[in-house]
């Protein structure tokens, strides 16, 4: 069944960047679950509905535009609204969650806006928003090739400092680590992924791919370094299958990654019960 992956470049470029987002978006889903940060993900990711939207929209007016992807006006509003979550954490710094919402309502209502004024890409923006198999351009793999290796360069260099930080911020601080400079990359780059992922996994349903594999990790690893395995393995298995299914059986493969990760998860739920007993 996968064969046929490999038969053509569009469902060949399809299956490595899925197995490259199925790396990142667990990868950086530890960290997030971690620090509690998980629901970041849904926040940027409305937030690059929005930049997606409009980038299709200026493509009606302006041929610039028309013949730019939309992923990169979608990385731009995801990295700005990683940072102005950001901002306004130090805002309400006794209630931090507050951030997150307002981010989110923030990219809904952005969105909403650009996609009344749509009417001609409402086929295009169904592809973002839930994934597609076949629409995955060779410019696609490229960018998602470029940002897996420039984040795992990055989490070469910085992994103890962001191990700390994610565990004992305080102490990590006192530690001489530069917590402010550190967590703006991170910001950074959990948006950048987030932005890539929509193409396999579609907007709305990208958070899911950065926070089940984990929640099935926590169940099974045993340590830190354990748990970055099976979320990776997880996630891996959930695209592979996922796009495979989605091609044969024509359907989304945003929902199809995300019912083999429920799967999984539900597994790895009852398997660590069992073991317990």
């Amino acid at each position: 069944m996968i064969s046929v992956f490999f038969q053509y470049d569009f469902l060949t470029y399809s299956l490595y960047t899925g197995l490259m987002i199925g790396f990142l978006a667990p990868f950086i889903g530890v960290f997030l679950v971690v620090r509690r940060l998980s629901l970041i993900s849904d926040a940027l990711s409305h937030i690059t509905l929005s930049g997606v939207a409009f980038s299709l929209l200026l493509g009606r007016y302006y041929p610039f535009f028309a013949g730019l992807n939309p992923i990169y006006m979608g990385m731009a509003f995801s990295v700005s609204g990683a940072l102005f979550i950001d901002r306004l954490r130090n805002v309400y710094q006794y209630y931090k969650e507050l951030a997150i919402p307002i981010i989110l309502s923030a990219g809904i209502g952005i969105g909403v806006v650009f996609i009344s004024l749509a009417n001609g890409f409402n086929n295009d923006l169904f592809q973002y928003l839930f994934g597609s198999v076949v629409a995955i351009r060779q410019s696609d793999f490229q960018i998602v090739s470029i940002i897996t290796i420039v984040v795992l360069l990055l989490f070469i260099l910085f992994y103890k400092e962001w191990f700390y930080l994610s565990f004992d911020e305080e102490q990590a601080v006192v530690s001489g680590i530069p917590r402010k400079p550190l967590h703006f990359l991170f910001m950074i780059i959990v948006a950048l992924v987030i932005a890539v992922s929509m193409r396999v996994v579609g907007i709305l349903l990208v958070s899911s791919l950065m926070t089940l594999p984990v929640a099935a990790a926590l169940r099974l690893a045993k340590g830190f370094k354990q748990m970055f395995i099976y979320a990776v393995i997880f996630g891996e298995i959930s695209v592979i299958f996922g796009l495979i299914s989605a091609f044969h059986l024509d359907t989304a493969p945003g929902g199809t990654i995300v019912i083999i990760n429920i799967l999984i998860l539900l597994f790895a739920i009852l398997f660590s019960k069992y073991r317990r007993a």
